[in-house]
């Protein structure tokens, strides 16, 4: 049986074009996945969502056997994501997960979580 030749759709180096993707949105989600792709800030992420009330960095120290030092390094990270904000009470830091995640940011972390 002879083969039939279909007419060609597709020319290599030639894109039909991709469907509209909002650039903005794109950095601040990969931001946000960047910094919940460590598990010691998924961790504190999470046991921030669970908490009633601020946590303080002493408490991680203890709870995650890691330096302070390098728990800050990951909380600088949470809070460049705009994922937490901190407070200080006399000479310690308290976080939380911040009050104005968007609705967005608030779903993805409730289906990771709980």
């Amino acid at each position: 049986m002879p083969l039939k030749e279909l007419p060609v759709l597709r020319q290599r180096g030639v894109s039909s074009g991709l469907p509209d993707v909002d650039e903005a949105w794109a950095e601040r989600t990969s931001e946000l996945m960047k910094a919940l792709a460590d598990p010691t800030r998924l961790t504190m992420v999470a046991s921030l969502w669970k908490a009633e009330a601020p946590i303080c960095i002493c408490d991680f120290t203890a709870g995650l056997d890691l330096s302070q030092p390098t728990l800050s390094h990951h909380m600088r990270k949470l809070k460049d994501a705009r994922l937490v904000e901190s407070e200080k009470r006399g000479i310690w830091m308290y976080y939380r997960l911040a009050r104005d995640l968007d609705a967005n940011t608030r779903n993805l972390l409730s289906r990771l979580i709980d």
